[in-house]
């Protein structure tokens, strides 16, 4: 890795949406990006237009404990000191109701938007510790906040990462590491057709007649977090696109 004196960020999730875009962010604003994700021909497409004097990559999965406990090992032995980690890798799998979900879906919802954020944040946490020094930025979502029919598994996780960030917030106070919590609405990414396991035609009906989201929307507020003063933390914030509101409470005659 060059240019010691650059900023850098680490970024979950790189290879698409708002990680991908995230890295395009911080590259622009002159920071050094360490990239993870698991499509490692997306993230040396992604190298090759940004520069490796910008960008390290990395084939990387959150869920596999092996990959993150390397990486640490990678950082300890360049003297890499992060500034910022991105807890962006994430995913949502089906739309069905509870009782007729599909329960590995559920199963890959909470490795990876869960337990792979936690453990990858319990990683990284010591060294910015260590060097008083560092901001844990987590990719939520509204559905943490406002349960919608068939976000059941997926909307529990991000409260759940709603919750964790705040008391991240409560046991690093006095170390100087900051923890804010991005919570997007609708947006257009390579979410839905994960959400639909590759059904691009039934992903794009979600969006069509809208003017959702775009992932550089999400990595403005990521990059505007990060590079406030560090006297400065954004707790959280709750991006809408202007066409996305809130629904009345459902009443149905039937109980």
């Amino acid at each position: 890795m060059s240019n010691k004196d650059k900023k850098i960020a680490i970024i979950t999730g790189s290879s698409s949406g708002f990680g991908k875009a995230s890295v395009e962010k911080f590259v622009k604003n002159g920071w050094h990006v360490i990239a993870l994700a698991r499509r490692i021909q997306k993230l040396e497409e992604l190298q090759n237009d940004l520069g490796k004097d910008n960008v390290t990559i990395r084939e990387f999965d959150v869920c596999q404990q092996d990959n993150i406990d390397e990486f640490v090992k990678y950082l300890t032995s360049q003297n890499i000191q992060p500034d910022v980690l991105v807890n962006n890798a994430g995913l949502a799998l089906g739309l069905d109701s509870a009782d007729k979900a599909n329960l590995d879906d559920w199963d890959v919802m909470i490795d990876t938007n869960i337990k792979g954020l936690i453990k990858m944040s319990r990683a990284i946490m010591p060294l910015m510790v260590e060097n008083k020094n560092g901001h844990i930025i987590n990719v939520g979502s509204i559905a943490g906040t406002y349960p919608y029919p068939g976000g059941n598994t997926y909307g529990a996780t991000k409260a759940f990462v709603a919750q964790f960030s705040l008391n991240l917030r409560a046991d690093l106070a006095g170390t100087g590491i900051r923890v804010t919590n991005i919570e997007p609405g609708l947006a257009e990414t390579e979410f839905s057709i994960v959400r639909f396991h590759g059904d691009k035609q039934k992903a794009d009906s979600i969006y069509q007649g809208l003017s959702p989201l775009q992932a550089e929307d999400i990595a403005e507020s990521i990059f505007w977090s990060a590079s406030l003063p560090k006297h400065v933390n954004i707790n959280r914030i709750e991006i809408m696109p202007t066409c996305q509101s809130f629904a009345p409470l459902a009443i149905n005659k039937d109980g």
